[in-house]
């Protein structure tokens, strides 16, 4: 079964420095799964907070379903990521540390049809490391058009 259903939070990788990934799961309703599949989501603005030992994914967009009824989801709603416990514990320790953060990097569709999140235990960037970042992309670009013109 090809999927090829991929988001991805862009601005992920310009903000934080990505230390660790990990694989979860995501809770969802019919419709919300519906409308995944649809490819009616964006992961712009989200970030994942622990409450009550669980992590849950804050903010994340997921277009209501066309054709739900008075069972439709809420747009912006929390939705609880599936970690193994002592992933979650993992996590929970690091995020007490200074400067952490869980960033939602990519959701996607598996082979089993099921929706996963790749999210990274991250530390912000600082401004100089945006602007090497920059400067690397720009001077990666030039040198692909010098490669075209030969």
């Amino acid at each position: 079964m090809e999927n090829n259903i991929r988001f991805s939070n862009k601005k992920a990788h310009f903000l934080y420095e990505i230390i660790e990934t990990f694989n979860a799961g995501i809770q969802l309703l019919g419709t919300e799964i519906k409308s995944i599949r649809n490819g009616k989501a964006n992961l712009t603005d989200t970030y994942c907070i622990f409450e009550k030992g669980e992590l849950y994914v804050k903010n994340m967009y997921i277009a209501e379903y066309e054709y739900g009824t008075h069972y439709n989801h809420t747009p912006r709603g929390d939705r609880k990521l599936l970690l193994k416990r002592r992933e979650l514990n993992r996590l929970e320790k690091k995020i007490k540390e200074k400067g952490f953060t869980i960033v939602p990097i990519t959701m996607y569709i598996n082979e089993k049809g099921l929706a996963k999140m790749t999210i990274g235990l991250a530390r912000g960037k600082k401004l100089f490391d945006k602007r090497e970042d920059i400067k690397r992309k720009d001077t990666q670009r030039e040198l692909d058009r010098m490669g075209k013109i030969k």
